[in-house]
């Protein structure tokens, strides 16, 4: 059983890589829930990928919510087994997808998590730039905010990509869509310090063009982004944890809150469908409310 269920996620990685263009963080999220799935198979003497039926895949949703999962993790799950089934029947390794059938739990609506401006300032009064880490860092904090990319996205970018002339950045998006993003004065100011003073520190011998730099001098990847807005979360006086998608939430909801027009928030973000980018306007709705039911005295 072993070599051919690791087989068939070997081609399925190459596939969400080569294909699909998906980021690494992306991918091992899909790893890791496989080989859970693997391991109910070995559990369930379930020898083959071809032997999974559908009354197997009720039994693997029954377990994964006795471990009380939340309704996302769960949908989560399931969407990567059907995914990886739908590869695999493509590929004729399987007969058959037995989670095309298994429906996805209802989420809970969830408006997305953002930072109030002020929020944003103790953030970027973290950043020191004394140090060409530090100089990256504020770079890496003010772009994303300033363009609203995702994180797998500021991973690619490369210096050709990056125009300090007209303050723009080529965004390789997903499924390799391109996209032109502006920033403003205060991204420029960060990028152009860091381009002229840091990364050549940082880079040392290492020959490559990306544009942020890990201590070692190779490129930064997701999860390096990941870590450094957790430890400025920690020297600044906010609690919590931040993720690169708060700083992309917020650049949406504050482009739109300050009357931006949601087809260009959804061409700037790179959604491929206008009902992405709908949810930032119950953002600023449920903002407003706020700020009434605080402030009108007869509220």
């Amino acid at each position: 059983m072993e070599s051919n269920v690791n087989n068939s996620l070997k081609l399925f990685i190459e596939y969400l890589q080569i294909e699909k263009n998906y980021s690494q963080y992306t991918i091992e999220h899909y790893q890791h829930d496989i080989r859970e799935f693997f391991m109910f198979m070995s559990e369930q003497g379930l020898n083959s990928l071809d032997d999974i039926e559908y009354s197997d895949t009720r039994i693997y949703l029954t377990k994964l919510f006795d471990e009380q999962l939340s309704r996302k993790s769960v949908a989560r799950k399931i969407s990567c087994m059907r995914s990886f089934f739908k590869f695999l029947l493509r590929e004729r390794i399987v007969n058959d997808n037995p989670f095309s059938l298994v429906s996805i739990p209802k989420l809970e609506k969830r408006l997305p998590d953002f930072f109030y401006e002020e929020e944003l300032s103790e953030l970027f009064k973290a950043c020191e730039t004394e140090t060409a880490l530090g100089k990256r860092n504020k770079a890496i904090l003010e772009l994303l905010y300033a363009t609203g990319i995702r994180v797998g996205e500021c991973c690619k970018i490369q210096m050709k990509d990056v125009d300090l002339s007209l303050s723009t950045v080529l965004v390789h998006g997903k499924r390799k869509k391109e996209r032109y993003v502006p920033f403003g004065s205060f991204a420029h100011d960060a990028l152009e310090e860091y381009i002229l003073n840091g990364r050549p520190d940082l880079r040392k011998k290492e020959d490559h063009d990306y544009l942020f730099v890990n201590f070692r001098g190779g490129p930064l990847t997701d999860r390096g982004i990941r870590e450094i807005l957790n430890k400025l979360i920690e020297k600044s006086t906010l609690t919590g944890k931040i993720h690169p998608h708060k700083l992309r939430h917020s650049f949406a909801t504050h482009m739109m809150s300050n009357g931006a027009d949601m087809r260009t928030v959804q061409e700037l973000l790179g959604h491929a469908f206008l009902s992405s980018t709908q949810v930032y306007t119950h953002v600023t709705k449920e903002h407003l409310r706020n700020i009434y039911m605080s402030h009108h005295p007869r509220a």
